[in-house]
């Protein structure tokens, strides 16, 4: 029925979206010709794809057992010390998870994977782009609450697309991830062509102008609850759904993957309440208004 799945952005809220697609992709036969993906909502596409996500639980599970907390502040005093973990840890992840001959499944299994990524203001530095872009970011999160913000496109952000299909190597897949994902201070920034990037999420974190504006039916796939829609709502066509409440994850919590796997329970329950509700979803489809019914 979807030929078209967009992957939201949203660090280890994305368990969600696993929890969800492995519950709902067999029930009914989702088999999309492209999947567009914004950070870890990327990698997460990428992993259902060349991995499966009770061996990346297991493998965060054993990962995060030497990492007790978020920040080492100490580490200033340190030299080559990151006062961050989480960007040694997640590297470490997409090499495990999506190396060797994960990859080749990947690059054997996958449909079309687009994966938004953003260039920084040509007025701005790279420092002074990360400071305006977490601000314009966190006002879009937290004040305005914008399904599809308008800030970062405002202020000169612009995304950019590459296709996971012309990775030559598991390094390059992680390079693009990585470029995807980048936001400082969690992250140093990743330059790509030569020009540093940004996470794509600020430009949009729910990347939908990243699949073709004609190109059938499209299913996405939030990570956040927007209080203003219903868990499972249409707008322009596309049919979105996010979780029916607050996942237990945090972004860039590093240390906590008991709640990873609530959230990504949580995603197989919320795809159960899908599939009850998808006869009168589908058949909904073809007429018009809001999609009444289905919260």
């Amino acid at each position: 029925m979807f030929e078209q799945v967009v992957f939201a952005g949203g660090g280890h809220r994305c368990w969600w979206q696993a929890g969800f697609w492995e519950v709902v992709a067999p029930a009914i036969d989702l088999r999309p010709r492209v999947i567009a993906g914004v950070s870890a909502g990327a990698a997460t596409a990428c992993l259902l794809f060349a991995n499966d996500s009770r061996t990346a639980l297991a493998y965060y599970r054993e990962a995060l057992k030497s990492n007790p907390r978020n920040a080492y502040p100490m580490n200033l005093l340190r030299r080559g010390r990151r006062v961050f973990p989480h960007n040694e840890i997640y590297r470490n992840a997409l090499r495990a998870l999506l190396g060797g001959e994960r990859f080749a499944q990947l690059m054997r299994r996958a449909p079309e994977i687009r994966v938004q990524f953003a260039r920084i203001p040509r007025w701005l530095g790279p420092r002074s782009a990360v400071a305006l872009g977490i601000v314009g970011y966190n006002i879009e999160k937290y004040v305005r609450r914008s399904l599809h913000p308008s800030f970062g496109r405002a202020v000169g952000f612009r995304s950019e697309i590459a296709r996971v299909q012309d990775c030559r190597s598991d390094d390059e897949l992680v390079s693009l991830i990585i470029a995807s994902s980048c936001t400082p201070p969690f992250t140093p920034i990743e330059y790509r062509d030569g020009r540093p990037t940004m996470d794509g999420g600020l430009v949009d974190n729910v990347p939908v102008d990243a699949v073709d504006p004609d190109g059938g039916p499209t299913l996405v796939l939030t990570t956040r609850r927007y209080p203003q829609h219903a868990p499972v709502f249409i707008r322009e066509g596309r049919i979105y759904v996010q979780p029916s409440r607050k996942v237990a994850a945090s972004s860039w919590d590093y240390t906590t993957p008991d709640a990873y796997e609530q959230t990504w329970r949580q995603g197989r329950e919320d795809g159960e309440a899908f599939l009850r509700g998808f006869p009168s979803l589908r058949a909904g489809l073809g007429r018009p208004g809001p999609a009444a019914g289905l919260a």
